[in-house]
């Protein structure tokens, strides 16, 4: 059975994201949340928290939460806040904060 978690809105790009993502892809839940507490990544911990809600989410619907595997984590392109900064003679340069929505897929 699968379960899904998801944060949406995440002020992360999902570049940075799918980089730690792909270090907890495929491991048991307890070993991936080993893993991402020691990441000093700032997307570590928003994936170890959404990873966190898909084993409630798990435990609300019944399944055994020790067999449960990280089948998946997608990092999707959320809205981009779009900034400006000043720049030399008048001008001005575009800021592209990126933002995420990510994404857990648990599986028994």
């Amino acid at each position: 059975m699968q379960v899904k978690a998801t944060a949406k809105y995440m002020r992360v790009s999902p570049q940075k994201v799918r980089k730690v993502a792909d270090a907890v892809k495929g491991k048991p839940v307890e070993a991936g949340l080993n893993v991402l507490q020691f990441m000093p990544q700032k997307s570590a911990a928003m994936i170890a928290k959404v990873i966190r809600s898909a084993v409630a989410n798990a435990e609300v619907g019944g399944v055994d939460v020790d067999d449960l595997v990280i089948k998946g984590v997608i990092a999707d392109q959320g809205p981009t806040l779009k900034r400006f900064r000043a720049r030399a003679q008048g001008r001005g340069a575009r800021i592209l904060k990126r933002t995420s929505h990510i994404t857990v897929v648990l599986e028994q």
